[in-house]
């Protein structure tokens, strides 16, 4: 028996409806039951964050900022700038042909830059680097709050990269200073400042390493790096916990186009507190001296001296009557510890006395022409470098 086209449709719709039905009253359930035990076997073999772990991650940072950022300042500078003119215009050859009304005078043009600064306590100290004010005529500084004013510098540390700034304001918001020794690679940090000259602006980031030297940007280097974007402007600015601490001052950073790539330098407060401290109170820092040139400790040098670590450094030179010289030491003695501390390499060298007050003995210990060698040295002060 033939259908007609109508009633085909209609028998087609009916056998797919009761498909349909089946499906859902039959199969849904089972199906809805092994997604479950699906997700509960992922969950149930999933390793789980411990409570502090989870606990410790805020969701905002607002807080902090709301803390640290009053403190931090914008510094404008301006320095005027003599432009020689061109060596063809003093010519003799030149000025008799062409005259004397040439520009033979240097002509002045004012330069201005931006950076930024810290306020540290209420009486209007403010910290920041020594290369954002250097040879500047004239410093303003500007506070979050709109307020501003004329800066004098206190005192420079050009070995350290650090400056300290003094402002003439009623009811500075300071800022507090946070432990720097205790961070971790991995810590959350902040840095506070004024990249390219926009406004007070945060970035976020973390702990990349602590404790870096021998970058070349400093004599004196501690640095803490991190991946919060530094740029252009920054350089004085604050570097802050998570809980709205200074445990830094922004000064660098690694870049081969000049804007930021993720790795930026801080200078710890550990080291700029000394230094502010000593600017402070007696308008300069005071580091010790020994006068000696030293060298690294290379496997091919420990291996001619017989010295079986390759630890330690060389004296490779000794300045006549100066500190080293009056304590006994020789060229080609080699220092392994200063005041119990073992002496790793010129940095270590150079950190150690320089953190020792000038007129105080320390005890150097080494080993010379393959003997052990002890003697007491009195550290002289380093002679000011001027950058």
């Amino acid at each position: 028996m033939k259908l007609y086209k109508p009633v085909l449709f209609l028998f087609q719709a009916i056998t797919i409806g009761l498909a349909i039905a089946f499906l859902v009253l039959v199969w849904q359930p089972q199906l809805l039951d092994n997604g479950k035990k699906v997700v509960e076997f992922i969950e149930s073999n999933a390793p789980q964050l411990p409570a502090s772990a989870v606990a410790s991650g805020p969701v905002s940072y607002a807080d902090a900022v709301a803390v640290a950022a009053p403190a931090v300042v914008n510094i404008a500078t301006r320095k005027k700038v003599v432009q020689e003119g061109s060596p063809l215009f003093s010519d003799p050859f030149f000025r008799r042909f062409f005259g004397e009304q040439f520009g033979i005078k240097p002509r002045e043009r004012e330069e201005t830059s931006l950076g930024s600064g810290v306020v540290i306590n209420a009486k209007g100290y403010i910290l920041t680097n020594n290369h954002v004010i250097e040879g500047a005529d004239a410093i303003q500084v500007t506070l979050r709050d709109g307020r501003g004013a004329e800066a004098k510098v206190v005192g420079r540390d050009p070995e350290a990269d650090l400056a300290v700034l003094k402002v003439e304001l009623g009811n500075l918001p300071a800022i507090t200073i946070g432990d720097a020794d205790a961070l971790r690679v991995g810590d959350v940090v902040l840095a506070i400042g004024n990249p390219f000259g926009v406004g007070q602006t945060v970035t976020l980031g973390i702990v990349s390493a602590t404790g870096r030297s021998s970058l070349g940007i400093n004599t004196f280097e501690n640095f803490i790096q991190t991946d919060a974007a530094i740029n252009p402007g920054n350089s004085g600015g604050a570097l802050i916990t998570a809980r709205g601490e200074l445990i830094g001052i922004n000064t660098a950073i690694f870049s081969k186009s000049g804007g930021s790539q993720g790795i930026g330098f801080a200078i710890p407060m550990s080291l700029a507190k000394n230094s502010m401290a000593q600017i402070v109170e007696k308008g300069y820092v005071s580091r010790g001296w020994m006068g000696v040139e030293i060298q690294e400790l290379t496997p091919q040098l420990a291996e001619s001296f017989g010295v079986k670590e390759e630890k330690g450094i060389i004296i490779a030179g000794v300045l006549r009557d100066g500190p080293a010289d009056r304590g006994g030491l020789k060229p080609g003695d080699i220092i392994t510890r200063i005041n119990d501390k073992s002496i790793e390499s010129g940095h270590d060298a150079l950190n150690t006395i320089a953190q020792t007050m000038p007129g105080e003995k320390v005890t150097v210990q080494g080993q010379r022409e393959g003997k052990a060698l002890e003697l007491r040295v009195e550290v002289g002060e380093r002679p000011k470098q001027e950058r």
